[in-house]
């Protein structure tokens, strides 16, 4: 079992002065989720080599038991230094794709066609794609067989307009992504803000918030299975 990890390359959070990147919790929780069941886990990102981390999530109150675990794991951190380049992916050898949010992604890869190819290559397979909190927003271009917008029609969550706003961030991100998921005729549903909420819809599993990162990651092994 061979699942890619795509993470962010972007580090500039919109015209504030602060960084941004991946959100940490939102890589280990799932890291280890996947490796523990066994599964071969690569990381990618789309300009390959050490990704930003988004220095919110490094903070000591957004530390888990899968955080702490990361930061202390030689061969984590060395394959996240090393991630490949998304450019040079082959999805034929992968069985599944994951992909953390942190607000990065609202910059890089949900502009990049590499990586709407990659998952519209990857459902095309019949692979399972799964995306949480502010991946989903990697949805955005994404067209399924029938030349819509993947999303339309499907069950689907991310980050809610609360939960932004609630992070004041509402007007400095390039767009939001409930509102996105919504606008593309996506049946966007979620939970309470900060809980675990997650949709399957097919081969498209989405997760809302961090607290979801584990669950989203436990329904796509569920989904390889």
């Amino acid at each position: 079992m061979k699942i890619l990890v795509v993470v962010t390359s972007h580090d500039k959070l919109g015209d504030t002065g602060k960084k941004t990147g991946f959100w940490l919790e939102e890589l280990a929780a799932p890291y280890y989720t996947f490796k523990d069941a066994g599964a071969e886990v690569t990381l990618a990102s789309p300009e390959g080599g050490q990704p930003p981390l988004d220095p919110s999530s490094n903070a000591p109150d957004a530390q888990t038991e899968a955080t702490n675990r990361f930061q202390a794991d030689l061969d984590a951190q060395a394959a996240l230094a090393n991630t490949h380049k998304l450019a040079d992916i082959d999805i034929a050898e992968f069985d599944a794709v994951f992909y953390p949010g942190g607000h990065g992604p609202l910059w890089d890869l949900a502009e990049s066609a590499t990586s709407v190819r990659l998952i519209e290559d990857a459902l095309a397979a019949n692979k399972p794609v799964a995306t949480v909190c502010h991946a989903p927003g990697v949805l955005r271009h994404v067209k399924g067989s029938d030349g819509k917008p993947l999303v339309a029609g499907r069950k689907v969550t991310g980050f809610t307009n609360s939960e932004e706003e609630a992070v004041g961030l509402t007007n400095v991100v390039p767009f939001l992504v409930e509102d996105m998921l919504k606008d593309l005729g996506g049946q966007y549903t979620k939970g309470d803000d900060w809980s675990s909420h997650v949709e399957v819809d097919g081969l498209l599993i989405t997760g809302q918030n961090p607290g979801s990162s584990e669950a989203t990651a436990q329904a796509l092994l569920k989904k390889l299975s």
